[in-house]
């Protein structure tokens, strides 16, 4: 989404600023180099997730995610929901109706950060899982 800050080798960058080339932090493999990173408009489901939600700091604020989006939890709602110390989940998933509300049908600004493969990247305040194929169900926005 746009203006979510992702850790990069230069600090944290808006999404918006980054380019191809640029090197992104990744839980699993250190840095990685952008590949391409896409921008799309499209009508999607939206999450809503009140900062400090997901843990103390998790996210640092409040964000607005795609309901598919997946996104790496590792305290006592992996074990209490998925039987797992950890577990990488669709933020739709998390939905409490409290402070992780469904916000339905929006038109959202999507970016797509092409990293050669599928690695979990800190955005948000959150780790979150970059895309492993691209999705087939986008439909541009009117």
């Amino acid at each position: 989404m746009r203006d979510t800050i992702v850790l990069t080798r230069q600090g944290d960058v808006a999404v918006q600023d980054i380019r191809a080339g640029d090197h992104v932090i990744t839980r699993g493999a250190g840095m990685v180099q952008v590949q391409s990173i896409t921008r799309q408009r499209a009508l999607r489901r939206a999450i809503s997730i009140t900062a400090g939600s997901l843990g103390d700091t998790r996210p640092d604020c409040d964000i607005v995610l795609p309901a598919d989006q997946k996104v790496l939890i590792r305290d006592w709602r992996a074990q209490a929901l998925f039987g797992q110390d950890q577990a990488l989940v669709a933020a739709s998933s998390l939905v409490d109706g409290e402070f992780i509300i469904d916000q339905g049908m929006q038109v959202l600004e999507l970016y797509t950060l092409e990293l050669g493969q599928s690695h979990v990247i800190y955005a948000g305040g959150l780790e979150v899982a970059g895309a492993i194929e691209p999705v087939q169900d986008l439909r541009p926005a009117a």
